[in-house]
């Protein structure tokens, strides 16, 4: 059993040999996971991270991978998990991946949207996808294409598309018919005042008003006659439950802003609470997903369907999903993207999908992931490598191996160089170009007097800035690339976005300059690749002379 002091090596060799650099946030999760009572004393442990990683920083690309080869690391496998919801007819279900557009998707839509297509499709059932936009001040129209274009990115389809503000009148009328049957009101109360109600348990006098008083109210609410924060409409529940979501919540408020589909049409508009159960039961959705953090509400969801005569489903509750230090709220990330300390909302930091698309993860690694939680109810913060350990596994069969030479420092070659290898997909280096006798290789491998193995060309001893092909050499075998018509390369590395005290980490995203042969300017932007000893990478961008990638995994 390895001792801490190991445990801390080990995860601190592997951070380093994965990102070029480790760093003490990269690691502290994975040793507190494989080490649990390093958190009796987190100051000695960080303190012991800290110390490790000045160390192995130190060390060459080399020295880390021969040391790595010490260790073993357990893969987690993700095991697949059957999707069963309960009161499941086959050719009866019909779901509903309901986004308000208000923002970009991110992994946890993806994990709700998986789970109700998969159901859908596996019961020959329906999927609406249903805009719940009837929050006029943060919806727009570039969230909505967003938001389709991540559906498809991750192979996902729909059967019908319903915009929620398009029933508006249906959702005025039904409000109506409370207002008549004496279980809505219009509540003038200011917020502070309709806090210390629920807090008393004390319903306002509003509440006495007549029906024909009421419906008066609301007309006025309507037609501009009261100003914006001047009412709300509120359910007459039960204030004396000990469940505060029922003490009377808020069902309908005033918005005066443009909405971009419907306009200026309304001023009105339902919240949540009262939207989302009545149009689940509207276009007739058997099995809506909702996650944990609804729970309250839950019992709410119910009492205002029954008390509107309306269909009730079978609702389904799942957990939250997001990466640790990878936050998703739109609170948090907003600043930073506003800032211009993340390149967009599609930052390869990111947990978005156009993050997550950027970086190279493919859908179907997502997919995978994401369906292994299944319907738990336990909160989800699981760690990148996770989801990167499935990313993995799609594109080592597939992705087109590259030579990526980092730090890169010219060598001339003297002797007789015999190509060995005139495969184009093993090293895009040699074919055509036999005569060039000047490479670049990493700078952490050269040492005067050393011997290392050109993959696929040449071994050579390394004498001052010269080298002389001797005998072959199987130890110590080095990419690299003819200097002569090297491609300058970048390769930025994302790591984890909030450091271990939930800061941002400054140093989240690390670049990494070198070359990489001229076939790389064949590839497609988009394209990922494997970039020998190093990882997997995706191209973002290319000029004609210069490449941009991005690591993957």
């Amino acid at each position: 059993m390895l001792t801490l002091s190991e445990v801390i090596r080990k995860h601190v060799l592997k951070n380093a040999f994965d990102y070029g650099k480790a760093t003490p946030g990269g690691v502290v999760g994975k040793v507190i996971a494989e080490c649990p009572e390093a958190k009796v004393d987190m100051k000695a442990t960080m303190a012991g991270i800290d110390k490790i990683v000045e160390e192995i920083n130190s060390l060459s690309k080399q020295e880390i991978e021969n040391e790595l080869k010490n260790y073993s690391f357990v893969e987690k496998k993700i095991e697949e998990k059957k999707i069963v919801f309960p009161n499941v007819e086959n050719g009866s279900v019909v779901v509903r991946f309901p986004p308000e557009p208000n923002g970009y998707p991110h992994i946890g839509h993806a994990k709700a949207f998986f789970l109700e297509w998969t159901v859908a499709r596996e019961n020959n059932g329906k999927v609406i996808l249903r805009w719940d936009d009837t929050n006029p001040e943060a919806e727009k129209k570039e969230f909505l294409d967003a938001i389709r274009d991540g559906i498809k990115w991750l192979g996902m389809d729909w059967d019908e598309e319903v915009y929620c503000s398009d029933y508006m009148p249906k959702l005025y009328s039904l409000n109506e018919q409370l207002f008549k049957q004496g279980d809505a009101y219009v509540c003038q109360c200011s917020q502070e005042k309709t806090a210390e109600g629920r807090e008393k348990m004390q319903r306002c006098k509003c509440a006495d008003a007549t029906v024909s008083q009421q419906v008066m109210l609301w007309k006025k609410m309507l037609d501009g006659s009261i100003v914006k924060g001047g009412a709300t409409v509120r359910l007459k529940a039960d204030m004396a439950s000990l469940n505060t979501v029922m003490r009377d919540p808020t069902l309908w408020r005033i918005i005066e802003a443009s909405h971009y589909k419907q306009g200026n049409k309304y001023r009105v508009w339902p919240t949540y609470d009262f939207q989302g159960s009545v149009m689940d039961s509207l276009l007739g959705i058997t099995h809506p997903l909702r996650s944990k953090e609804y729970e309250l509400r839950d019992e709410l969801y119910f009492y205002l369907l029954r008390k509107l005569k309306l269909r009730e489903p079978t609702l389904v509750t799942i957990s939250r999903l997001s990466l640790q230090n990878s936050p998703i709220s739109k609170r948090l990330l907003k600043p930073l993207v506003e800032s211009g300390k993340l390149m967009g909302w599609d930052d390869p930091r990111l947990p978005t999908l156009a993050g997550l698309r950027r970086r190279g993860i493919q859908p179907q690694a997502i997919k995978n992931f994401v369906l292994s939680f299944g319907l738990s109810k336990v909160e989800s913060n699981p760690s990148w490598e996770r989801l990167l350990v499935e990313n993995k596994k799609l594109l080592e069969p597939q992705a087109e191996h590259f030579f990526f030479v980092p730090d890169g420092v010219k060598l001339k070659i003297t002797g007789k160089a015999e190509v060995e290898n005139r495969d184009k997909a093993a090293n895009h280096n040699v074919a055509g170009v036999q005569d060039m006798r000047s490479v670049y290789v990493p700078k952490t491998e050269i040492v005067n007097g050393g011997e290392m193995r050109l993959k696929g060309f040449a071994s050579v001893k390394i004498k001052g800035k010269a080298g002389n092909v001797i005998e072959k050499i199987p130890e110590k075998k080095v990419q690299w690339v003819f200097v002569e018509n090297a491609v300058k390369t970048k390769l930025l590395i994302p790591g984890e976005l909030l450091n271990e005290n939930g800061d941002f980490n400054e140093d989240s995203l690390k670049e990494l300059s070198g070359f990489c042969p001229p076939s790389v300017l064949e590839l497609k932007e988009g394209d990922v690749v494997q970039f020998e000893r190093v990882g997997f990478a995706r191209l973002d961008k290319k000029t004609k002379s210069t490449a941009t990638f991005i690591f993957s995994c």
